[in-house]
């Protein structure tokens, strides 16, 4: 696909060399970056993300900073950045040669789990957030409790069942259990897994944060299941605490309007929160939802 004359000086920037062609990677990631696959020369290939807007290109620096500190034999090299500004370009080791889930098998499950433990006993890079005072610390619970109508539209539940639940789910889903000193990568899926040689590499950084070691299985959880693979409580022994916090993070935004930046996000969303729920009712042995 052609690249703008921008797009092009950009791209070439960051790698200083220059682009033989390029090809450009739709239907991968939630964002509105723009990806392509470059060929260089030799016959070498690379992975171009460009930011396409002030919202992106933020989410995109963050990202570059990440994967500057990470000294992880299961993250993609990086190749180039350039940044004019306006819309920064990274440019990363071109993994689109290896397998991509679904379908999972045990496997692939195993090898995700050995790379979110390399993850978590790598030492986080400075300057990074809590987990706490991320997203994923909002009042979640608290939300649908003050008011329940968009969660209750999605249908996953009555009104009844939520009112009997939510006090288990908010005592359960307090935010300092996401404390910890550990690295996390906060939106482990599968559209951000790769896997070569055995190996599960993970990549998209943005959300990086420091945390409780448990809390990226605990969210890859519902997301695997939703893909075909086990049940979560099949995959990891999960405290019950943190299936509460996933569910509630899901229960306070699937309902929420579409995100112009990532307009599939809240749909997905939704689906997840159809595993997520029921798992955290099992764990804290509520009722099924219904």
């Amino acid at each position: 696909m052609y690249l703008h004359e921008d797009e092009t000086m950009r791209i070439e920037r960051a790698l200083g060399q220059a682009v033989k062609s390029a090809e450009r990677i739709q239907g991968r990631g939630y964002t509105n970056n723009r990806r392509w696959i470059v060929r260089l020369a030799h016959d070498r290939t690379a992975f171009v993300k460009h930011a396409d807007d002030a919202v992106t290109a933020e989410w995109l620096r963050r990202e570059y900073e990440v994967y500057d500190a990470l000294r992880l034999d299961v993250v993609p090299r990086v190749l180039g950045w350039h940044d004019d500004g306006e819309l920064p370009v990274l440019v990363l080791e071109d993994l689109s040669d290896g397998d991509w889930s679904p379908p999972w098998s045990r496997g692939k499950i195993d090898a995700v789990l050995a790379t979110l433990r390399a993850v978590a006993g790598h030492a986080a890079p400075p300057g990074l957030p809590t987990a706490r005072s991320t997203h994923m610390g909002e009042d979640n619970w608290p939300e649908v409790a003050a008011d329940p109508k968009l969660f209750l539209s999605l249908g996953l539940c009555s009104a009844d069942w939520l009112d009997r639940a939510l006090p288990v789910l908010l005592e359960a889903a307090r935010p300092e259990r996401l404390d910890g000193d550990s690295l996390l990568h906060l939106d482990v899926r599968s559209d951000n897994l790769c896997f070569r040689a055995g190996r599960a590499f993970l990549f998209d950084w943005n959300h990086a944060a420091v945390g409780n070691a448990q809390f990226d299985v605990a969210f890859w959880l519902p997301s695997l299941r939703l893909e075909g693979g086990p049940e979560p409580e099949e995959v990891a022994d999960v405290p019950p605490e943190l299936a509460a916090l996933v569910a509630g993070f899901f229960a306070a935004r699937a309902g929420l309007p579409v995100i112009p930046q990532a307009p599939m996000v809240r749909d997905i969303q939704r689906r997840q929160l159809e595993v997520a729920l029921p798992w955290a009712a099992r764990a804290l042995g509520l009722p099924a939802p219904a």
